[in-house]
């Protein structure tokens, strides 16, 4: 039975708006071992939702409740904010989707990793610059030493990735949480920060969320994949028979994308249900 990392149980997230409360996320559950687990959706669907809670980063009016999110059998909810700064980026780190809005613009990407690695270990500053230096050459950056010097605009898209990638992993967390890693790369660039990825998670044993719209780039990459619709998990599967799914959205999800096995001449418009909306939230739980 594969060990849990992650257990999260009945998670909502509400917004009050001037028409009402609006649920975000809604009843979702799902467990996280040792595995790259995706969570799929359109826009809108509570992905990223899901994700900014479990770390507790849906601020105020936002409302975030669930039966409990298990870290290691210990509820995140039941902790003060202070206690939780030891578990963001620690134990768990979440990489943002932009890597332009998440560096800051006015301080060196070395001291921002330094910066990362010294805030949860006890050490001087060279030996913190040697591991920053160390993380950068793990994700396949050239000359990380220039890097280190360079501010965040002189990065491209991919490189911007690599050192968010480099940042969240240099202290070592048991859970990587990426929110759409790879929506503004190239697929060569795409493949090799996946790869990046999926070695960093062998050889450490982490757990991975991959948060992505991508179907066919996480039923090649993850283990298991959530689909996520308004809010709620309405099927789970093995990622290796994603193109196998059952429910009627995932079929038009994925009826909708160009296939060069089986070309046509129009692709399937998805065509919603309002059942789907008001059906139970499938469980993700293993």
């Amino acid at each position: 039975m594969m060990e849990n990392l992650l257990d999260v149980e009945n998670l909502w997230v509400r917004f009050p708006t001037r028409q009402g409360v609006f649920d975000a996320v809604r009843g979702v559950s799902f467990t996280l071992g040792r595995e790259r687990l995706g969570i799929v959706g359109e826009s809108g669907s509570g992905k990223s939702m899901t994700g900014r809670a479990i770390l507790r980063l849906i601020r105020p009016p936002g409302i975030v409740e669930a039966d409990h999110i298990n870290l290691d059998g210990v509820d995140l909810l039941q902790k003060s904010e202070k206690d939780m700064r030891a578990v963001r980026g620690q134990r768990i780190s979440m990489v943002m989707q932009d890597p332009k809005f998440s560096l800051n613009p006015v301080t060196t990407i070395g001291d921002q990793i330094i910066e990362a690695y010294r805030l949860h270990n006890k050490t001087t500053k060279s030996e913190a610059y040697a591991k920053a230096v160390e993380m950068l050459e793990a994700v396949s950056i050239r000359d990380a030493e220039r890097v280190m010097r360079a501010y965040p605009h002189e990065m491209s898209g991919g490189m911007g990735q690599r050192i968010m990638i480099a940042m969240m992993l240099i202290p070592n967390p048991e859970i990587l949480i990426a929110d759409e890693p790879t929506s503004a790369l190239d697929v060569s660039v795409q493949r090799q920060v996946l790869d990046i990825m999926d070695k960093l998670v062998k050889e450490r044993g982490m757990g991975l969320i991959f948060i992505s719209h991508d179907l066919n780039l996480v039923a090649d990459f993850c283990d298991r994949v959530l689909i996520m619709y308004a809010g709620r998990i309405v099927e789970v599967c093995e990622a290796d028979k994603l193109h196998d799914a059952k429910h009627p959205y995932t079929r038009g999800l994925l009826n909708s994308l160009p296939r060069l096995d089986a070309p046509r001449a129009r692709l399937d418009v998805l065509e919603r249900d309002p059942e789907w909306s008001v059906a139970p939230s499938v469980s993700g739980r293993t």
